[in-house]
Formats: C-alpha cells, structure tokens, sequence
C-alpha cells in the first residue's frame, strides 16, 4: 500500500485563445461520463442533510493553495441536489456492515496497515513496527492494525463507537456504500457540502482558522511530526460531531481524517471538462482524498482547507482516512 499521492504527468492546455479538438472531444467524453455517473437512491436518508445543489464557485488561487495538485482554476459547477451524510461513516456503522456481511478490509487481508508514530506506546515499538515509510519515517508500518485495532493489536475500539472509522480503503469504503444502498460523493459534491454555502471561503466556517480562539475543527497544532499539543482537544481522530457543523449541518468535514471521493485523481483534468455534475478522468492510479486530517499542519500539509485536495491509491489505508456518503434525490 502506498501513502502519500502520486502527481501525475500531464501535457497542460495550451493558453491560446484558439479551440482544439482534443479539447472538443474531453469536453464530450465528460458529458458523456457526467450522464452515465452511477446514481444510489436506495439507502436511508436518517442522519443526512438535503444539500439543494445549484451554482457554486470550486477550486481556490490562493496563494495558500498548491497549484501543483490542481485546486484552481476558481471554476462554476453546477450540480443536481443530493444527500449527504451528516458525519463520517463511524466505528459503529462500519462494524454492524461487517456483523451483517462479513465484509474483511484490504488492511485485515493484507495483515497490516500505517501508523502514525506518537500512537504506537514506546514500549511496544520494536514489537509492533514492522517497517516505517522512506521519507516519511513517521508512518509506521505495523502489522495487526486495522479498523478494529487502529494503532496496533494491542489497541481497539471500545469507547470510540461514534469516532469515524479508519484503515479503511478506498475499496472497502466503496463496498460500505454500495451495502448501504448509497455511494461515494464525487470531488464536486464533497467541496460544495463542505462550503456550507459559504463563497470561496478557506474554511467551511469562513477565511479565519480560530475564530475568536476558538479551535474549529480537529488538526496538528506544535512542532510536525515530533511535537502535538494538541490545542483543540485531541491528539487523534476526535468523535464525529466533536466540532460545530457547517452551514449545511456537515460535522468534521475538513480536519480530523481524510475523506475518499468516488473521483479519480488528476491534476488537470477538470481544466476541459463539463462543469454540470462533473466527474473526474474514467481511469487513474489514485483516487481523491478531501479534507485533511488531524495530522495536518501549515508548515506540512495545509489541506484542511475545502479547495484542498490530494490522492492515494485504491488499497491505501492508515489511522487518518475515513469517508461518508451520499444518495441521490
């Protein structure tokens, strides 16, 4: 399993003014792919919120953003309503989908998963740490850890029924899905629920991280990746509704874990496509992640923001992604 994403080689659209027919026929195949998305209207709408769709301004030029994963250019999407769920897909939900199915992660089958370093007990680290990740050392690898044991064999999750669950792949997030009669929202979907109806907004909340002092959502605070002083309150994953709810009554959507979208990734492909329900390339080696994670800081990773993005592959999974789900009107 891989980690960190992959930035894809891409040829960038020429500036000039004058159409091409490659252009032509992108723009066709995505009103193709947008007509033939998948659409799930069996699941329960208990505990999702309505969100209306319409016109919304994605992507971000921020001078905080990074051109390179391709959060710009600042575009208007249109999209048709939708439900999300309130909170990330918890502990709880996922183990009544196991009980139910029988259903083994990629991690329970791989027999391993990533650990962040601080949550593996110094004691039991030579134990415990089968490999760590080259360049980013502080991903451990760590056999026995999965949803039901997030930071090792010796851990579970008793006590954190309502936490949003982790190890979990973009696979097995898919898979809950499809078994909740539901599906992965696309990039677009993810980024106008987590707005809140907020325009171009940094945050779901509005430009300023701590409003008033105020912690608004779950990230790294102190020196990455060796000290965490854990300001807002936890120094992990955090309850699904620890923080207030945006707008649209979304909890933990930006910070606390990383939420897979249906989309694949590439950097630059939304450039020449639809802007009506778009969806992302038809194949890829990386799928889209939003929202950060508690191990997110400025100086390292500021992809807590709503325009943020990144990627991961398919089989990935570690102590920082989760995701939720959505169903069609």
């Amino acid at each position: 399993m891989s980690k960190f994403p992959v930035i894809l080689s891409v040829d960038r659209p020429h500036p000039c003014c004058v159409p091409s027919k490659q252009r032509a026929t992108a723009l066709s195949a995505s009103l193709q792919a947008s007509a033939e998305r998948r659409r799930a209207r069996q699941g329960s709408t208990v505990d999702m919120a309505l969100l209306d769709g319409g016109r919304f301004l994605m992507g971000t030029e921020s001078d905080e953003g990074f051109p390179q994963d391709g959060e710009g250019p600042i575009r208007e999407v249109t999209l048709d309503p939708f439900w999300m769920d309130r909170y990330p897909v918890t502990n709880a939900q996922f183990q009544d989908f196991v009980a139910k199915t029988g259903y083994q992660t990629e991690s329970e089958r791989f027999g391993w998963s990533f650990v962040f370093q601080l949550h593996i007990p110094r004691e039991r680290y030579a134990a415990l740490v089968d490999a760590t990740a080259p360049g980013v050392e502080w991903w451990c690898k760590v056999n026995g850890a999965s949803w039901r044991h997030p930071e090792g064999p010796d851990s579970s999750i008793q006590g954190r029924e309502h936490f949003p669950v982790v190890h979990v792949s973009w696979s097995d997030a898919a898979a809950f899905a499809q078994w909740a009669g539901k599906r992965l929202p696309t990039e677009a979907e993810w980024e106008y629920a987590a707005r809140g109806g907020l325009e171009q907004k940094t945050y779901p909340w509005g430009d300023d991280l701590t409003p008033g002092g105020e912690h608004l959502c779950n990230i790294w605070q102190g020196e990455f990746p060796h000290t965490n002083t854990a300001e807002d309150g936890y120094v992990g994953t955090a309850p699904a509704d620890a923080f207030p709810p945006n707008g649209y009554g979304l909890y933990t959507i930006t910070g606390n874990a990383w939420e897979w979208c249906q989309d694949w990734f590439h950097p630059a492909h939304h450039i020449t496509t639809t802007r009506t329900n778009p969806v992302g390339p038809p194949m890829g080696s990386t799928k889209v992640m939003k929202g950060g994670s508690y191990l997110c800081h400025k100086s390292y990773c500021n992809r807590y923001r709503v325009a943020a993005r990144t990627s991961n592959t398919p089989d990935s999974a570690t102590t920082n992604i989760s995701f939720r789900c959505v169903v069609d009107c």
